[in-house]
């Protein structure tokens, strides 16, 4: 079984109260994660018909701080299906009510693994592609999977040497000072 991208795209709003800020007055970072859990939950469960759970979030870049008062609004799709998973693509806005100022605050990527009734990892439908831009997001979902694939395999070797990487430290804020063995 296939589906379109477009039957399982989810899109919430809402309102940022103060309840919801850190100490400078921003709304709180935490607080946006666990809304775009929510929704990665969401797309992902809507997308597989079953249960999901999050494995990896991968890189939440914050670009520009969400004001109390603001009404935020989270935009998901599934960007990319394996077997099991899916990437559920986030995009996060925010909107001043009273100016109609639109502002991109992050986006990120979730893997997300559907469960049958029984906590197993379960097939999920594959993913019909009808636009340039899914396409594109399915591709660069597929390189984004690759890196961190070969990132984990060279940091998890058991040849990691320290010594090959010493180099790289030149020109960072950095001492070394390992005792003698």
């Amino acid at each position: 079984m296939y589906k379109t991208v477009d039957s399982s795209r989810v899109n919430i709003s809402q309102l940022m109260q103060p309840s919801h800020s850190n100490f400078s007055g921003k709304i709180h970072g935490g607080y946006i994660l666990n809304l775009m859990d929510q929704i990665a939950f969401a797309c992902a469960s809507k997308h597989s018909g079953t249960y999901c759970v999050t494995a990896s979030v991968d890189t939440v870049d914050f670009i520009n701080p969400i004001e109390v008062g603001e009404l935020v609004t989270m935009k998901a799709s599934v960007n990319f299906v394996g077997k099991t998973s899916m990437v559920i693509g986030i995009r996060v806005e925010s909107e001043h009510i009273q100016t109609g100022k639109i502002k991109h605050c992050n986006s990120s990527y979730f893997t997300m693994v559907a469960k049958d009734d029984y906590g197993k990892s379960t097939e999920v439908p594959g993913l019909i592609l009808n636009d340039n831009i899914e396409v594109k997001r399915f591709l660069k979902a597929i390189k984004r999977i690759k890196t961190k694939r070969e990132r984990k395999l060279e940091f998890e070797s058991t040849t990691f040497s320290l010594e090959d990487y010493l180099e790289e430290l030149k020109g960072y804020r950095v001492k070394i000072e390992l005792p003698e063995y």
